[in-house]
């Protein structure tokens, strides 16, 4: 279940290289590019559009980051991209916009979000993008079904968990207790069967990602490096790190 090499050779930009002082926003094509430039392997999220489209973009709703409001997956994909980001004249991407603009050049990180009611079109797209795409790309969710949807729908590509030590921070509240113990321990590890974890750096070492990564042969990536500190706790505990302003 190990992940291929290329996944821990470089550095991860956490939702692309981002930089908000010279005007490049996470997730937009802007950091995109900025990550190609560096050499990077790429962090994005994907998100549903209201027509099945994977849409680039982090939160569920907009308005933190662009000049528009609403929930993401209430609009079509040509409403999204219409989106501007704001101070910028850039727009929300397509996860096809996204294999268009990288073209295999750095690898991908495609982190699916997750509203955790079970529905997999978000994957089901996904698969059907990346099954054109020959650059290389993994995908990744906290949630379980989705990482076994991965499995299931893009048994091709590799597939990894995002975990952490506890879920009880607000983040969290919206899910069940049942679904909040379904993802702690990486117990889910069984049937999902990651080729790589990555896990939240400030609570590393830990447990259960000593146990993939060390008897069950999983890369361990560390999310998301911002401080010295981190970086030297992610170079102790894990194989590469998922980082965010710095330039490594």
């Amino acid at each position: 279940m190990r992940a291929p090499d290329w996944l821990t050779a470089r550095p991860v930009a956490h939702r692309g290289l981002h930089d908000i002082s010279r005007g490049i926003v996470e997730n937009m094509p802007g950091a995109v590019r900025a990550a190609i430039a560096g050499n990077f392997s790429i962090e994005v999220d994907i998100q549903l559009s209201a027509d099945g489209e994977a849409m680039v973009h982090h939160d569920h709703a907009l308005g933190r980051l662009t000049e528009a409001s609403g929930d993401v997956i209430s609009k079509t994909a040509a409403e999204l991209k219409a989106v501007k980001f704001k101070d910028t004249d850039e727009r929300m991407m397509s996860l096809p916009d996204l294999c268009t603009m990288v073209a295999g050049r750095v690898p991908l990180v495609i982190e699916v979000k997750s509203h955790f009611g079970g529905d997999r079109k978000l994957v089901k797209r996904m698969a059907e993008v990346l099954a054109s795409y020959d650059g290389p790309a993994v995908g990744m969710s906290f949630d379980p079904d989705q990482v076994l949807a991965l499995r299931e729908l893009l048994p091709s590509r590799p597939r990894g968990i995002v975990a952490q030590r506890t879920y009880e921070d607000e983040y969290w509240a919206k899910l069940t207790q049942e679904q909040r113990d379904g993802m702690l321990y990486l117990r889910h590890g069984f049937q999902t069967q990651p080729h790589f974890v990555a896990f939240k750096v400030d609570h590393l070492p830990a447990p259960a990602p000593w146990i993939a990564r060390n008897l069950f042969g999983c890369a361990l990536l560390g999310w998301t490096v911002r401080t010295p500190e981190q970086r030297t706790r992610v170079g102790r505990y894990a194989d590469q790190m998922i980082f965010e302003g710095f330039v490594p």
